[in-house]
């Protein structure tokens, strides 16, 4: 049985919302940077007291800036993770109803999400007790509300990266790590007779302030010097793996609230380019909902999680063994989502890539064929979707 459609197409967007969302937290971050090495270029002409005076300040200024850089940046995921969760509890509701008969689409239930739910994956270490955390499992006690059907903020503070951090942590860590690398940058320049020019050129490479455009945020990190190459990938990599486990949370939590209809999910590992060894080996697994592992299970991990329909416990013949609905009509089981969008007409694929993409995706097609084209084209698309976008192009649930 293969993935529907609409959950390649859900892969595509959330790896857009998440460029969307890197790419304004590096933009920051890049043009702090780039104002401290702006500054660096007035230190030339100063006597040697006077000089290393002003380049202490520079340097605790820059400290500080990328302190309130990291809290902002985690006040900005945290929004973006609120608004996704509810988007994508939203969408499997949707996903879980169509198979059904008209007459069973109602019995699907939806899941409430706490609004301390993001909150508590960015912020909290889940080692701690967090009170703020705990309020919803009081209410939900209070009020008798089923914990099956609520993403609770305590269930928050049990999600972290796969380092075992949290998101404002590692903020927080790549802006010390970075305050400390500029630092060391400059001393070691100045002390070997560098200019500061040749110095702010490696810092910065090939950064302007403002730098948005039409460069994506990979291309971001690969005009960036220094300073800036590296940290920017980091950033894509914490945004990518919090949207991926914000969105899986929120899948899983749904399908758990729905078990009459679902009883287990397939992992699936096929829209990650470079598969890592762990992806590769639960790629197609079935596991029961709350006994198996869930995407993300490593920094930039693109798997996600498919919803198995019972068919039996719901008193109705499933589709015939080898055909699958597709749009236009059924299509052979084994068909990859690559191969059916490659047959389709230019209006179909501009509809699910983009106008503009339209070509590049026939092209990898040609080279590669269209089931690895498909993956190829998830893990370079440097589109961005935000979150309104995304609600958009969803609408409103039926």
């Amino acid at each position: 049985m293969t993935t529907p459609a609409a959950l390649y197409r859900n892969a595509v967007d959330l790896n857009r919302f998440s460029n969307s969302v890197a790419k304004r937290i590096a933009v920051t971050y890049n043009d702090l940077i780039l104002e401290a090495v702006d500054q660096l270029r007035g230190i030339d002409e100063l006597s040697a007291p006077a000089k290393a005076a002003r380049l202490r300040v520079i340097l605790a200024q820059l400290k500080e800036s990328l302190e309130g850089w990291a809290g902002a940046s985690t006040a900005l995921a945290v929004e973006e993770l609120q608004g996704l969760a509810e988007l994508q509890s939203e969408f499997v509701v949707e996903q879980l109803r169509k198979p059904l008969p008209l007459e069973l689409r109602d019995q699907i239930r939806s899941v409430q999400i706490s609004p301390q739910f993001a909150q508590s994956v960015a912020t909290v270490d889940p080692t701690a007790i967090n009170v703020v955390s705990l309020s919803d499992d009081l209410q939900a006690a209070v009020t008798g509300a089923p914990a099956t059907f609520q993403l609770t903020a305590t269930q928050g503070t049990a999600i972290t990266l796969p380092n075992g951090k949290v998101l404002n942590k590692s903020f927080r860590g790549l802006a010390e790590s970075q305050a400390d690398l500029f630092a060391k940058t400059v001393r070691n320049g100045l002390l070997t007779g560098e200019s500061t020019e040749k110095i702010a050129r490696r810092l910065k490479g090939r950064l302007q302030f403002g730098d948005t455009g039409p460069l994506s945020v990979r291309q971001l990190a690969q005009a960036g010097g220094e300073l800036t190459s590296v940290a920017n990938n980091q950033v894509m990599a914490l945004v990518r793996t919090s949207i991926n486990q914000v969105a899986n949370a929120a899948s899983q939590q749904t399908y758990e609230a729905n078990q009459d209809v679902t009883k287990k999910y397939r992992y699936t590992a096929t829209l990650d380019t470079r598969t890592s060894a762990i992806c590769r080996s639960l790629d197609g697994q079935e596991f029961e909902y709350g006994k198996g592992p869930v995407p993300p299970q490593h920094f930039n991990c693109r798997s996600t999680t498919v919803p198995i329909t019972d068919y039996e416990a719901l008193g109705f013949t499933p589709p015939k063994p080898g055909k699958r609905a597709a749009q236009g009509g059924m299509v052979p089981a084994d068909q990859s989502y690559g191969q059916w969008l490659n047959n389709q007409s230019k209006e179909i694929k501009a509809e699910v890539l983009g106008p503009k993409k339209v070509a590049y995706f026939n092209r990898l097609a040609k080279k590669y064929g269209p089931t690895d084209a498909i993956r190829k084209f998830v893990s370079a698309d440097g589109s961005e979707l935000t979150l309104e976008q995304l609600r958009n192009l969803y609408g409103p649930p039926s």
